[in-house]
């Protein structure tokens, strides 16, 4: 489970190099707007196969200090 929270640069780039890779970058401003508020925890459920864990480590990526 701690994956998801700060996976770092390394897993966003073998997603972002898979075959399968959907631009959701998208998301991102959605999530800017949602940090400061006070309803900040968000919860993305969606059905099998539709790019939660991708997503994820793409906004990890986005908003890791390391990157």
């Amino acid at each position: 489970m701690g994956e998801y929270i700060n996976p770092g640069l390394a897993k966003f780039l073998s997603d972002r190099d898979d075959d399968y890779y959907v631009d959701k970058s998208e998301m991102i401003a959605v999530f800017n707007g949602m940090v400061t508020r006070k309803n900040r925890f968000v919860c993305i459920s969606r059905p099998r196969r539709f790019g939660k864990t991708m997503a994820a480590n793409m906004l990890a990526a986005y908003y890791s200090k390391g990157c």
